[in-house]
């Protein structure tokens, strides 16, 4: 299932999760597509899985920078640490941003991004309470979604920029979500 889901990444990337074909995806994993339905019908039963592995991996994630996570953080300090390691994931996991960002596509995409959209989300204001104990869970939770968009508005523009432009973006980002979050 690893090697299909690893597969599916990879063409997802190339062509974007609407154009992708379980065809295309069992030739990537070097098998037969009866090989392929064994494991996965289709190619929603596809994105399930990959939304399913990416809400695991991100809740390792944020549990592991969760941990970290004191009062005494400095907020520009933890911003910019989770910013650069979004930024680095993104270069890591090019399908996963291809899904974050689903948009009219279709219906079954657009709920699959709203759910990694509200893990994340739910995940940062987990982080703000821990960094503000006095914030009400609701209030984490705004400010959570809001960051959350944030980052997914900046995100494309930073992929498709020359490096000193995205290095800049990146840079205010961090400024934007320090000011707002403060």
């Amino acid at each position: 299932m690893a090697d299909i889901l690893d597969a599916a990444e990879l063409v997802i990337a190339d062509v974007g999760y609407p154009e992708m074909t379980t065809n295309q995806v069992a030739a990537r994993a070097g098998m037969s597509p009866g090989s392929l339905y064994q494991f996965f019908r289709n190619k929603e039963e596809i994105l399930d899985g990959l939304v399913t592995r990416y809400t695991d991996e991100r809740e390792e994630f944020w549990a592991a920078r969760l941990a970290e996570v004191t009062p005494e953080v400095p907020l520009e300090a933890l911003v910019g640490r989770l910013v650069d390691e979004s930024v680095a994931f993104k270069t890591r996991s090019p399908a996963y941003w291809a899904l974050l960002y689903g948009s009219a596509t279709g219906d079954r995409l657009a709920a699959a991004a709203g759910r990694l959209h509200e893990a994340i989300a739910g995940q940062v204001a987990e982080l703000l309470r821990r960094r503000s104990p006095g914030l009400e869970p609701e209030r984490a939770l705004t400010l959570g979604t809001m960051a959350v968009a944030a980052v997914k508005a900046v995100m494309p523009l930073v992929s498709t920029a020359a490096p000193e432009r995205a290095d800049a973006l990146v840079a205010e980002l961090k400024v934007m979500l320090v000011r707002y979050l403060d």
